[in-house]
């Protein structure tokens, strides 16, 4: 049988709506009254692990999950070892560097050597600064890291953006853009090399079924 990891939030329903297409139902996830993290397809021929969205690749890399959903942003962040099989063309957003409005910095070149960068994304971030051969220091934060600039923390942050509305309303502007992010599927590299459970043919579904929506 065929388990799949789900990411919990923003991604959830267009991945239930995605596997809906092929098949496979798991819109019980969608149900607020239930609290369940594990349920079969309706179906009886697959199960669906809802998790935390950072935990998917773990749950993959280490094949407790066949299957995976999960934004690229965390696959640059974590770097699993996964099978990479396809851009889901769903979840649209972008790794940015922002400030303060009111601040005299335009670009991420322009930010002061050795000033401090808040992100939850610390290795991308760090990457990032590395390759321009700036020196900064990035300060781990995982709530709302648009207080960093907001309390003086920090200068700038580096976090995920959407509509940009979140940091408007917060008195930020994106300055950089380190790279744009979608939901990707991905495998457990010896299933996918192996075709267990006939893995192959729910990922040609899958691949046919998103390019029908794109």
């Amino acid at each position: 049988m065929i388990t799949v990891a789900l990411p919990k939030g923003a991604l959830l329903k267009d991945c239930i709506k995605l596997l809906q297409s092929v098949g496979l139902d798991f819109s019980a996830f969608l149900d607020s009254s239930n609290r369940q993290l594990q349920i079969h397809d309706t179906t009886g021929t697959a199960k669906a692990l809802l998790v935390r969205t950072h935990d998917v690749p773990v749950y993959v890399e280490y094949g407790q999950a066949q299957l995976g959903v999960v934004g690229y942003d965390v696959l640059r962040e974590k770097s699993p070892k996964v099978a990479h099989l396809a851009d889901l063309k769903f979840g649209k957003c972008r790794l940015s560097v922002a400030v303060k409005a009111s601040s005299p910095y335009r670009q991420s070149l322009e930010l002061p050597a050795h000033g401090r960068v808040a992100s939850k994304f610390v290795h991308c971030a760090r990457e990032y600064f590395h390759n321009l051969d700036m020196p900064v220091e990035i300060v781990p934060l995982y709530g709302s890291v648009e207080l960093g600039p907001i309390t003086g923390m920090s200068e700038a942050i580096v976090d995920l953006v959407s509509t940009g509305r979140t940091l408007t309303e917060n008195g930020l502007i994106e300055i950089d853009v380190l790279f744009e992010s979608s939901a990707r599927l991905i495998a457990h590299p010896l299933s996918y090399r192996l075709n267990s459970d006939n893995l192959e043919h729910l990922i040609s579904q899958l691949r046919e079924a998103t390019l029908a929506t794109a």
